[in-house]
């Protein structure tokens, strides 16, 4: 191939040549004369950081930590160098202006001071050192709010005994050092169910600005709505459950058909409720609870699985008990291996939020009757009539009084403990009606299981020697019995009025013991 040279490109290549060449000794020039910026290097010491506390005593529980945080990183400054605030900084700090997205507000105690700081740094009246320590109280600020939520003192004064996640401080250094936030997803460092709210609380959220729902207005004679029946409550139920995605299609007419019974089922499960062929005034009142009302539950309930060590969901075998719920589930390996209703304590003798290990399982079972239940119940009856505790099948024993092994004993044919200073356990019972209630709040304290003996065979199937045969034998022998788990169960007790499922449904269940009220009250005026 020829090249061809003009004369005009020969001089246009020589003019680039020579800028170019300028150019650059004049780059090699300026280099000798720009003044390089010094690396900073701030002195974080304890006289420094004590005098911060002074100024702002608000920040005084961080002090120690804030201390060592320093000591690590050689008494020099964290979260600037020479051009300023560095981005993980600003990265902290748009995390804390989104706190709402983790159902908290954002109320720093210094609030004005951090937003000079990291949004008009011309208004930052903070020294370089004050600066440093003031986005380290921050870090510490939002992983307490977000990873740990209220203190145990305020947990343990809401009735919540469970175990508390204790905050990991070397996570929480080494998170800075490696500029990656506490609450990286990735990581999963909180309790499942806690994400599962959260994405909960986003959609709610978006319902609620997008207008929420209408009240679905009724007639004061209004008595229910079956398959056939035409009105204009009709559709505004349609309304109402197309918006929380109960019913996928809504063709905005006034006449219930069976797809509008499936989806009000399907709302009626989510909502603690025992699926009907009828829309009834109770499953209305329940659909007009306001969305933000909605919203104030997911929070409440996002708070409690902060106090949850995630941990927990690592054991190969464990129990729960959701009391607003009354269910029983048996986990294994992850996945749910039995359920059972359940009946708890009613409002006077409030079943109690706690762990405890499963230890033994006690076939006829004798039931030893409370000083409490002997005083308010049996010494009564017995001053009414001198033959009570024949008919009851009860006897004193040793000063106390007991009912002897039957089908018709309190506990039925079955208990399982684990030990507590509460005296709570699982049992049967001979009352099987109340399993078919909606509300299930009856007992003493005591959960009763609905299925006792699937529940006894599930627990001793890595004991050969009891098969099924075995069990029903030991149950109906009418003389007590004694089993020793040959490998602890842990049980679980909690409180949740909303709850992810594991197929991803959201459900809401009431607040049989108001224990929401209080802790919302906490969230909303913190």
């Amino acid at each position: 191939m020829k090249i061809w040279y003009s004369p005009i490109i020969a001089v246009l290549f020589l003019v680039l040549f020579s800028c170019n060449s300028k150019a650059d000794k004049k780059d090699e020039n300026s280099t000798k004369t720009v003044e390089e910026i010094p690396e900073l290097k701030l002195t974080m010491d304890s006289t420094r950081i004590n005098k911060f506390y002074e100024n702002y005593p608000k920040l005084a529980k961080f002090k120690g930590d804030v201390s060592s945080l320093y000591q690590k990183n050689k008494s020099t400054q964290l979260w600037q160098d020479n051009k300023g605030i560095v981005e993980f900084g600003h990265t902290l700090f748009n995390q804390y202006k989104n706190l709402g997205q983790e159902g908290l507000k954002a109320n720093f105690p210094y609030n004005e001071q951090l937003h000079s700081i990291l949004e008009n740094a011309s208004k930052n009246k903070l020294s370089k050192e004050d600066t440093d320590v003031m986005i380290s109280n921050l870090y510490y600020y939002y992983a307490e709010k977000v990873y740990t939520g209220f203190d145990e003192k305020t947990s343990i004064s809401l009735e919540w005994l469970l175990p508390r996640k204790k905050l990991n401080y070397q996570v929480l250094s080494d998170s800075i050092f490696k500029k990656s936030t506490i609450l990286d997803d990735k990581k999963r460092k909180m309790f499942s169910q806690y994400y599962k709210l959260r994405d909960a609380l986003k959609e709610y959220r978006q319902i609620e600005k997008d207008g929420g729902w209408k009240t679905i207005e009724i007639d004061e004679d209004f008595k229910s709505i079956k398959v056939g029946d035409s009105s204009s409550v009709v559709s505004q139920i349609k309304d109402r459950l197309f918006i929380t995605k109960d019913l996928k299609e809504n063709d905005k007419n006034g006449i219930c058909d069976t797809t509008l019974i499936k989806a009000i089922k399907n709302y009626e499960i989510r909502h603690g409720y025992t699926p009907k062929n009828t829309i009834l005034k109770e499953h209305i009142n329940d659909l007009n609870i306001p969305v933000s009302e909605r919203i104030k539950t997911i929070i409440a309930n996002m708070e409690r699985c902060r106090w949850i060590d995630p941990e927990l969901e690592k054991g190969q075998k464990y129990i729960e008990v959701n009391i607003p719920e009354f269910k029983l589930y048996l986990i294994e390996d992850g996945k749910i291996a039995f359920t059972s209703a359940v009946v708890v304590g009613k409002t006077m003798n409030k079943t109690v939020i706690f762990s405890g290990m499963m230890s033994y399982i006690v076939f006829s079972p004798y039931w030893n009757v409370p000083p409490s239940i002997i005083k308010s119940e049996i010494k009564p009856g017995m001053a009414k009539n001198k033959n009570y505790l024949a008919q009851k099948n009860l006897e004193w024993n040793n000063g106390a009084v007991r009912q002897l092994p039957g089908k018709n004993n309190s506990l039925g044919l079955v208990k399982f403990l684990f030990p507590n200073s509460s005296n709570i356990y699982l049992h049967d019972t001979p009352s099987k009606s109340l399993f078919e209630r909606e509300s299930r709040a009856f007992s003493h304290g005591c959960v009763r299981v609905a299925k006792p003996r699937e529940l006894a065979i599930e627990l001793l199937k890595p004991d050969p020697a009891w098969n099924p045969e075995r069990i029903d034998k030991a149950m109906h022998a009418g003389k007590e019995s004694w089993y020793t788990l040959k490998k602890k169960v842990p049980v679980y007790i909690g409180y949740f009025t909303a709850w992810v499922d594991r197929e991803g449904n959201l459900n809401f269940y009431k607040d049989i013991y108001g224990r929401d009220e209080s802790l919302i009250k906490l969230l909303t005026e913190e």
